[in-house]
């Protein structure tokens, strides 16, 4: 049997359109001899999810995404996707958007509930969730930093802002000035601590023969120390304690004006007699001293007073 041109060409033309439609519908996550189920979810964003990402349950592909569009009252976003007819999980499960990846676009994964009276559905919708990913989180700990890090640039410039106000040209004349000043102060340390060397250098000698006097001295004193511990203390104390009794005793003598220190410490009488007696005898001597002869009768000669006085 024979075909025409014509239906040659209406067959390869036939073929090629149904290989286009299962080749459009593999790439979209389904496939037309497949029966599964579909099922919807409802999201605030979908970013990063494309028609034919990945549905998994516990990290196990079970389906693909076919379709993305706005609901019925365009408020949010609505997710359709194939699983496997022999899957019965509760249609109270969540379906939680997360991300695989760095590099990927994100995921649907299924979170199973299992009520054998409330089996899933074609067309249930079931409850949604979002999961930070690993970029959201990064964002979220660098948002804070981000902050900070503004407001340090910001200090960082009003500083700069200031320091270029304070540091006008005469102040950093002034800071040259300083910095001179500086230089030739430390300049001049370094010369004090040069001579300072020669003078140790050249005075080594002495000072190791003061330093010698003074172990000597120190030696010295230590033989005194030892000398003075091993002195007889206890002796001199006792000594000193009989002669302050001894003072004490003389001491009271007085105050009851026993003796003749006493009655002249204590009786006024005495001490007039005294007076008296001192008075007379400076008369005596005053009167000896004018009129000697009259208390003296001798001669260097030999000869009396008397036969002088008759020769006169």
């Amino acid at each position: 049997m024979k075909f025409s041109l014509e239906v040659k060409t209406a067959i390869l033309i036939l073929s090629c359109i149904a290989i286009f439609i299962f080749g459009f519908s593999y790439l979209k996550g389904s496939s037309l001899l497949d029966n599964k189920k579909q099922l919807h979810t409802l999201y605030d964003d979908v970013e990063g999810l494309v028609v034919g990402s990945n549905i998994t349950i516990n990290g196990l592909n079970v389906g693909k995404v076919i379709n993305i569009d706005f609901d019925e009252n365009y408020e949010k976003i609505k997710v359709t996707f194939s699983i496997r007819n022999d899957l019965n999980f509760s249609s109270s499960s969540k379906a939680m958007l997360y991300e695989p990846g760095l590099i990927g676009g994100k995921s649907i994964a299924i979170i199973p509930k299992y009520e054998p009276l409330n089996s899933i559905k074609e067309g249930d919708i079931l409850l949604s969730d979002v999961k930070p990913g690993l970029t959201e989180l990064v964002n979220q700990q660098i948002a804070p930093l981000q902050d900070k890090i503004e407001g340090l640039l910001t200090s960082a410039d009003s500083l700069f802002a200031g320091v270029s106000n304070v540091m006008n040209y005469n102040t950093q004349n002034n800071l040259k000035l300083a910095l001179e000043g500086i230089t030739q102060t430390i300049e001049n340390i370094n010369s004090l601590s040069g001579t300072l060397s020669e003078i140790v250098d050249n005075n080594q000698k002495v000072f190791n023969s003061t330093l010698k006097n003074i172990e000597s001295t120190s030696g010295n004193l230590a033989i005194l120390s030892d000398s003075i511990s091993k002195a007889p203390v206890a002796s001199t104390l006792e000594n000193l304690e009989i002669v302050s009794g001894k003072l004490n005793r003389i001491v009271n003598r007085l105050e009851l004006g026993e003796g003749s220190l006493g009655k002249l410490l204590n009786d006024d009488a005495f001490y007039s007699e005294l007076l008296h007696s001192s008075e007379a005898l400076e008369s005596l001597l005053t009167d000896l001293k004018k009129n000697p002869k009259k208390y003296l009768h001798f001669s260097v000669f030999g000869r009396k007073e008397k036969s002088l006085d008759k020769e006169r």
